[in-house]
């Protein structure tokens, strides 16, 4: 991770921690790499979710990236996994798309996509984060003919809603599925997709003000997709987050269906078919202890990576396995995406639900969640506590202790001075009793802060 730029972007609240400025430097700056640099014109598209601000760094980078002669493609308000598709299949430079995901509407960010639809490589980026610190010359500005012009590319979003429901295998004639958007950018594009397969399709938080993304809806806060589920008596319910790229399931009974469930139903449903590569799946350490548990009974093996679908999917491609993804519903489809992708992933376990002809709550029972906690400290040195031998000796203890009925888990925050302890066992007793332990050895040594 860079000065600005994390693993999902550079993040902040607009106009505080990204800046208006900010975004026109990014545009200058990859207007000038992908074009001039090289001697060409470049071809860039954007694209946006609903927040009020994405308007604001939208204009930003369309002003950096003209004045640098590169020609900007807009896609307006849409998804990340559409911006990721697009840039991809239509040949552009590069992607970029204008979403703080799941955080609130204040926030915003600004997510770097290459031109093979995967995540801005780490060099491109520390360029970029160099000129915004005034690190590199300044760039000379297009004149005249080299100007960059706007190009409105609603077709690329059109052109992917019909990709998804190309993917689709079956009819969702007769099933009724309840879809909440988060009043984000799923709202213009995941109703039309269901309709298309046939779906009696009953949505919920799909009327964007600008300030209501993520506000009490979505995916972080599904509760309200469950009552609603069960109170109008439908089949399923999926719900997104504010830039469409995670998906969390209910089932019709209420219950959530997380991204470790999703990803244990689809790989046995590959399994089943002899098509799952390696047979295994790709989570990160955060993924719960009872997934691995149930894949173990499955005999399907399973590969742990750092938190973030950035690790998730490197891992992936240079491995070769299918399906992989995180417990908060990034989930990737390796054969079909280059990102994880929120409407996919509520297309993939209509698929398994069509073709098993079994309810998602008997699909998903294998996958008992373990219960956990997770308790954040806040400390002077996060490398001096994690490294601590004494609190490393207090977590091989606790780890000792759970044996297989359990496990404990130590890291360090990637944006605050915090470390993070979570024990995961049989009840929360023991989960609350081996945390407790584990934090009163961090105070002991010192490292509060």
């Amino acid at each position: 991770m860079g000065k600005y730029f994390g693993t999902d972007g550079f993040r902040g609240e607009a106009n505080v921690g990204l800046t208006f400025d900010h975004a026109v430097k990014i545009g200058r700056f990859l207007g000038w790499y992908y074009g001039a640099r090289l001697g060409k014109k470049a071809k860039i598209v954007i694209g946006k979710d609903t927040r009020r601000s994405s308007y604001m760094f939208e204009y930003a980078l369309v002003t950096g990236l003209t004045a640098s002669g590169a020609d900007a493609y807009i896609m307006h308000v849409t998804t990340t996994p559409s911006v990721s598709y697009i840039a991809r299949t239509d040949k552009f430079d590069c992607g970029i798309m204008i979403s703080a995901s799941h955080n609130p509407f204040y926030d915003n960010g600004i997510k770097l996509i290459n031109s093979n639809g995967e995540k801005m490589d780490e060099d491109t980026i520390l360029k970029v984060e160099e000129y915004i610190d005034g690190l590199i010359e300044e760039l000379p500005l297009a004149t005249k003919e080299n100007i960059g012009k706007t190009v409105d590319y609603v077709a690329g979003r059109n052109r992917y809603i019909g990709y998804l429901i190309s993917t689709s295998k079956f009819s969702f004639r007769d099933k009724k599925i309840g879809l909440d958007c988060a009043n984000g950018a799923a709202w213009s594009i995941a109703k039309g997709v269901f309709d298309a397969l046939g779906a009696q399709t009953f949505v919920i938080n799909a009327e964007p003000d600008g300030l209501n993304i993520n506000t009490d809806c979505g995916s972080t806060h599904i509760e309200h997709l469950q009552k609603y589920v069960v109170d109008n008596n439908l089949d399923l319910g999926f719900a997104f987050d504010g830039d469409a790229d995670r998906c969390l399931c209910v089932d019709e009974k209420g219950n959530v269906v997380t991204g470790d469930h999703i990803m244990y139903i689809y790989a046995c449903y590959l399994k089943e078919r002899g098509k799952l590569e390696n047979n295994t799946v790709v989570t990160t350490v955060m993924s719960n202890f009872g997934l691995y548990k149930a894949l173990d009974k499955e005999g399907i093996g399973y590969e742990k990576t750092k938190v973030g679908d950035k690790y998730v999917y490197e891992n992936m491609v240079e491995n070769g396995h299918r399906i992989g993804g995180e417990q908060s519903g990034h989930i990737i489809f390796t054969k079909y995406a280059t990102t994880g992708d929120g409407i996919l992933t509520a297309l993939k376990v209509m698929e398994v639900y069509l073709a098993k002809e079994k309810p998602i709550s008997v699909l998903a029972e294998p996958c008992q969640f373990y219960p956990q906690v997770l308790k954040n400290v806040r400390v002077k040195s996060k490398p001096d506590a994690q490294n601590d031998p004494d609190v490393q000796a207090a977590v091989k203890k606790v780890a000792d202790q759970l044996g297989e009925d359990g496990r404990i888990l130590v890291r360090e925050s990637g944006t605050e001075p915090v470390i993070r302890v979570m024990v995961e066992a049989p009840s929360d007793e023991i989960c609350e009793k081996y945390v407790d332990e584990v934090i009163e050895v961090i105070k002991a040594k010192g490292h509060i802060a």
